[in-house]
């Protein structure tokens, strides 16, 4: 199946893809694509959207697109939930459950993101 979400990712985007090819689609393949472009790619590919406003799987409720995943695919694994708390204090301004491993988390994805940025421009 694809998948498919909008580009320069951040925490949720980068630990999304993760939790899906472990725990929902091992076959996972994964679109990156400008903001504006994500629902026209996904209807043309039949990708099902992610942590992009408006979708199922995205953020509701003061939640993250992570807990949204675990939610809909029912995925009771007590470490993933204990991941899900560090993603959603990295990814949502309002850190719900104080966990002190989520400022590492975020800055671990922004060097990600950095990183790729930087990959993209050499190209």
């Amino acid at each position: 199946m694809k998948w498919i979400t909008r580009e320069r990712v951040k925490v949720d985007r980068v630990a999304c893809p993760w939790l899906i090819k472990k725990f929902i689609d091992p076959k996972a393949e994964f679109l990156f694509v400008p903001r504006e472009e994500v629902l026209e790619v996904a209807d043309r590919e039949g990708a099902i959207p992610f942590d992009v406003p408006g979708v199922e799987l995205g953020h509701h409720g003061g939640k993250c697109s992570f807990e949204a995943l675990l939610a809909r695919y029912e995925i009771d694994d007590p470490a993933v939930h204990l991941l899900a708390k560090i993603v959603h204090g990295a990814d949502v301004e309002q850190d719900l459950f104080g966990r002190p491993k989520a400022p590492g988390l975020e800055a671990i994805a922004e060097g990600f993101r950095l990183w790729a940025l930087k990959m993209i421009t050499r190209s």
